[in-house]
């Protein structure tokens, strides 16, 4: 419950400031200015368009199907938002406070890939079926190397708790952590990014940047925004919805962009643990631990993870189906095996 007061007022604020971040940070990448005439420097256009929206027809095709046509988006957020509850926002504030919260969260945000197929299916329309079914053999891919890079992360930390596993990365771990690997160079009084999963076992950058690009895939973001492809498909599964239904759409999307980027900075980056080490009699890590401390990392790393989604959408090009399925499955989903192989002798190596 209490999750659910605090990331739902947060996530509908973050959708109406991301969408016009995105747009500045497009416009700079372009050499272009950006929403601008809409209040002060264009702060209240996404306002202005989320109220337009609002107020557009629900226009449905006749020939749709319409429990599939109407369920669809609601089935997509739904898992979405509900992968939140397992998310640890702080210290002594575990979310849901699931032992298994990495199971939970792979589990239920799996679920938005049948709402993708009802919409596409349901909408009674080629080009929203093309889009659904790129998006299944997609999210269907990508879900294998991305699972593996956090099965990584639950073998090192020997936990399914998100919130243990936070605790290990920073000055409140009982364990000790050691620095590269090294046995010996212990951190943990430390603490700061010193104590962090990628800095204590380096080969998890690795992992890592395999989560990041799985992510992208699995949030359709550029350059693996065939589903949606403008281009091509026109909208992709998404092309009948109009008005409020279609905001659902949107709405999802950059919860899962969140929920993705939240997720990666708590098995990889720290989670809610400051950056800052104790240096000497001068105990940062010490003073930048705590409840308050604790949400603004989480967020901070959050957000610059969603910076980085927002760069790449303006840089890379869309890839080809072809090019999009190799990557998975001749690249990234053997190296994933081969980092859990070498994870897996090092944690016995070292016990």
């Amino acid at each position: 419950m209490i999750t659910f007061l605090v990331f739902l007022p947060f996530l509908l604020g973050f959708v109406v400031i991301g969408v016009y971040a995105e747009r500045k940070i497009a416009g700079f990448v372009q050499n272009r200015l950006g929403p601008t005439e809409v209040g002060p420097i264009g702060l209240l256009q996404t306002v202005a368009d989320l109220v337009k929206m609002l107020q557009k027809e629900d226009v449905r095709p006749k020939a749709i199907d319409k429990p599939l046509f109407l369920v669809a988006p609601i089935v997509i957020f739904v898992s979405i938002f509900a992968g939140f509850a397992a998310l640890p926002l702080t210290e002594g504030v575990d979310g849901a406070g699931f032992s298994v919260g990495v199971f939970y969260l792979l589990a239920i945000v799996s679920i938005d890939v049948l709402g993708v197929l009802m919409a596409g299916w349901g909408s009674n329309n080629k080009y929203s079926l093309y889009g659904a079914m790129r998006a299944a053999a997609q999210i269907v891919s990508y879900e294998i190397p991305l699972g593996l890079s956090v099965l990584c992360v639950v073998m090192y930390g020997q936990s399914l708790d998100l919130q243990q596993l936070s605790i290990q990365q920073g000055v409140l771990s009982d364990a000790p952590a050691y620095f590269l690997g090294v046995k010996g160079w212990d951190v943990s009084e430390v603490g700061g990014f010193l104590t962090w999963n990628v800095f204590t076992m380096p080969v998890l950058w690795v992992a890592f940047l395999i989560f990041f690009i799985a992510g992208l895939a699995e949030s359709n973001r550029v350059p693996f925004d065939l589903p949606e492809s403008e281009s091509e498909l026109i909208g992709g599964y998404h092309t009948e919805y109009s008005g409020f239904r279609w905001g659902v759409f949107m709405l999802s999307e950059y919860a899962m962009m969140l929920l993705v980027s939240l997720l990666a900075a708590i098995l990889f980056l720290g989670g809610w643990n400051t950056p800052l080490p104790n240096i000497g009699g001068l105990q940062l890590a010490t003073y930048t631990t705590g409840p308050v401390w604790g949400a603004f990392w989480l967020a901070g790393k959050g957000l610059f993870l969603i910076f980085l989604q927002m760069m790449i959408r303006w840089t890379y090009p869309r890839l080809r189906v072809d090019q999009l399925m190799n990557l998975s499955w001749k690249y990234l989903t053997p190296a994933a095996i081969l980092l859990l192989f070498i994870v897996g002798i090092w944690k016995l190596w070292m016990l």
